[in-house]
C-alpha cells in the first residue's frame, strides 16, 4: 500500500498540470448529489476556453486517469460528461490511506519554506472599549482571525498597536482575542524632527490648534502614487500629534526589529528588514480615510517605510430591530442575555445564576458574536438582527445555532467517552481489520429511515425539526440531532422513533438542504 499524506492542493495541482499550460480549471466537488458520481470536475466552459470547441484530447484524458505523484489521491476513472470532465477517486483506497494514519492528518502540516513577515495593524485598538463602534469590533475580530490563519500557514506575524488601555486589555481577554499588552514606547524623536522640518518649510507662521505639532503636506505623494495605489484624491495634508507619532514609531519598530525567535520551528527565516515585510492595516470603513493619511505620513517621514502596505477595509455593520448607536459592550451584554435565555428554555431553571455556567455562557456569547461578525466577507455590509427571534438554534445562519450545536456535540462526545469507559460500547476494531471496500460514498444511504425521493440521507418531510416558544426563541427538535443517538446508548429523545439504536442514525438537517 502506498504511504504518505494525501493532499487536496497536491491533487488539484497535478490535475491542472495534466491539462497543460493555463490557469486552474479543476475544483473539488462538494454537493452530495454530485459526489455519487464524481469527486472533481473540470467545467465544460473552462475546457472550451482551454481547448476550443473541440473535445479534450484522448491522451489528456488518459494522462489524468493515470495520475500519480506525492500527495496525489489515487484515481479510479476520468470521463467526459455534459457538465465537463468528471473524475472519481478510488475511494476505498483513499479511506484506507486516511484512516490508517489519522494522526498525520490531524497534525498541522509543517511549511516547506519560511513564510513572509507580516505586520498586522488594527487601528480600532487605539481607543477604549466603551467608545468602540460595531464596525470597529468587526475589524478587531477580523484582525485576530487573520493573525491566527496566517500563523497556521507558517507566516510570522507581529501585532500593532499594543493594547495600553487596561480596560481594552480586559475586553480583549473577554473576547478571547490574543493581542500583545503594552510595551515600552518606541522613540519618536527622529519622526518628530522630520515632521517639524516638513511643517516649517511649508507652513511658516501658521497658528496650530492646541496639541498639534505641525501640518505635513501630502498632496505631492497623492499625485505621485496615490491614485495608482487607491488612495483618496482628496487627501491634502495631515495634522501631526504626539499620539500619531507614537503609533508611527511603533509601526516603524515592528517592521525594523523582529525577534530572533519570531518564526518558531521554521528554518531559514528571512532576513529582517522592510523588503521582506508586508504591512496589513485592518480598519473599519469609517477609519479608512484617516488610515490613508497615516500611510502617506509614514512614507513622508520615514525613507525606509515599507513599500508593500495593504488595507483590509471592513464594511459597515447595520443594526435591525435595535438602536443604531448600540455600543460594543451593550451588544455583548445583549447576546449574553439571549444565550442565557435560550439555555434556560432548553434546560429549564435560571442557569445564569449558577457559577458553573457563568464561564460557559461567556464563551458561547463570544463565539456567537465572532460567528456573526466573521460569517460575512469582511468588505461586505453586515446586517445584525438583535431581536430575541433572531436567537434561533434552527437556522444555519444564526451564531447561536452554531455555538449551541458545538456545545451540544462537546457534551455528547464527553458522554460517549464516559460510556466507553463503562464498557457500554464495544472496542473499535483495528484499522487493519476493516473492509474499506464497503466505503464507497462520502454520503452513504442511512438505514432505518424512509426516503420518499430515493435520495440518501434526507429526512422524512414529517419529522419534527424544531420547536418554537412563545417569545420567538427556537431550539432544535429530535430530527436535527438524530446522529447523537450514536453517542448516547440506550437513550431516546422526545419524538424520536423507537427503532433499534443504530437505525436511528441520520445526517443533520443541513445536509438535506445541500443535497
Amino acid at each position: 500500500m502506498a504511504t504518505g499524506r494525501l493532499g487536496l492542493g497536491e491533487t488539484l495541482g497535478a490535475l491542472n498540470a495534466a491539462l497543460g499550460q493555463g490557469g486552474p480549471v479543476w475544483f473539488k466537488e462538494t454537493r452530495a448529489r454530485h459526489l455519487r458520481a464524481r469527486d472533481f470536475l473540470a467545467p465544460r466552459r473552462a475546457l472550451q476556453a482551454r481547448f476550443g470547441d473541440q473535445q479534450v484530447p484522448e491522451p489528456v484524458v488518459t494522462a489524468v486517469a493515470g495520475l500519480q505523484g506525492p500527495g496525489v489521491a489515487p484515481v479510479l476513472r476520468c470521463a467526459p460528461t455534459p457538465a465537463g470532465l468528471a473524475l472519481q477517486l478510488r475511494r476505498p483506497a483513499v479511506f484506507e490511506r486516511v484512516l490508517s494514519s489519522v494522526a498525520a492528518y490531524a497534525a498541522p502540516a509543517a511549511p516547506a519554506a519560511p513564510g513572509p513577515r507580516v505586520v498586522l495593524h488594527c487601528a480600532a485598538l487605539r481607543g477604549a472599549p466603551c467608545t468602540l463602534r460595531l464596525s470597529q469590533l468587526r475589524a478587531i475580530l477580523v484582525a485576530d482571525h487573520l493573525a491566527r490563519a496566517l500563523r497556521a500557514r507558517g507566516v510570522t506575524v507581529r501585532l500593532v498597536p499594543a493594547a495600553r488601555d487596561p480596560h481594552m486589555r480586559t475586553f480583549l481577554q473577554q473576547l478571547r482575542v490574543e493581542w500583545p499588552a503594552a510595551s515600552e514606547r518606541a522613540a519618536t524623536e527622529a519622526l518628530r524632527s522630520r515632521a517639524l522640518a516638513e511643517h516649517t518649510s511649508a507652513h511658516d507662521g501658521e497658528v496650530l490648534p492646541p496639541g498639534i505639532l505641525g501640518r505635513v503636506c501630502l498632496k505631492e505623494l497623492v499625485e505621485k502614487q496615490g491614485r495608482l495605489a487607491g488612495y483618496d484624491p482628496n487627501l491634502d495634508s495631515c495634522l501631526v500629534t504626539e499620539d500619531l507619532l507614537s503609533l508611527l514609531a511603533e509601526l516603524q519598530e515592528a517592521v525594523q526589529n523582529w525577534p530572533e525567535d519570531s518564526s518558531p520551528g521554521v528554518a531559514g527565516t528571512p532576513d529582517p528588514g522592510t523588503d521582506s515585510c508586508i504591512v496589513v492595516h485592518v480598519v473599519s470603513c469609517e477609519e479608512e480615510f484617516q488610515q490613508q493619511k497615516l500611510d502617506l505620513l509614514w512614507c513622508k517621514l520615514d525613507d525606509q517605510a515599507p513599500l508593500r502596505q495593504k488595507h483590509l477595509v471592513c464594511g459597515p455593520v447595520k443594526v435591525a430591530g435595535g438602536p443604531g448607536t448600540l455600543t460594543v459592550p451593550e451588544y455583548y451584554e445583549l447576546r449574553l442575555a439571549q444565550v442565557c435565555k435560550a439555555s434556560a428554555l432548553k434546560h429549564g431553571g435560571d442557569l445564569a445564576q449558577d457559577p458553573a455556567w457563568t464561564e460557559i455562557f461567556g464563551i458561547l456569547s463570544v463565539a456567537t458574536i465572532k460567528f456573526e461578525m466573521l460569517s460575512t466577507a469582511p468588505q461586505s455590509q453586515l446586517l445584525l438582527t438583535l431581536a430575541d427571534s433572531s436567537v434561533s438554534t434552527k437556522g444555519t445562519k444564526s451564531g447561536t445555532f452554531v455555538m449551541y450545536n458545538c456545545a451540544r456535540l462537546a457534551t455528547l462526545f464527553e458522554s460517549y467517552n464516559h460510556s466507553m469507559e463503562q464498557g457500554l460500547y464495544p472496542t473499535f476494531p483495528r484499522v487493519s481489520s476493516l473492509d474499506f471496500s464497503l466505503l464507497q460514498d462520502e454520503h452513504p444511504p442511512l438505514p432505518g429511515h424512509a426516503e420518499p425521493d430515493g435520495s440518501p440521507g434526507l429526512h422524512c418531510p414529517g419529522a419534527p425539526h424544531h420547536c418554537t416558544h412563545g417569545d420567538g426563541l427556537q431550539v432544535p427538535g429530535a430530527a436535527q440531532h438524530g446522529f447523537q443517538l450514536v453517542l448516547q446508548p440506550c437513550t431516546r429523545l422526545r419524538g424520536a422513533p423507537t427503532t433499534p439504536l443504530w437505525s436511528d442514525v441520520c445526517t443533520p438537517a443541513a445536509s438535506a438542504g445541500r443535497a
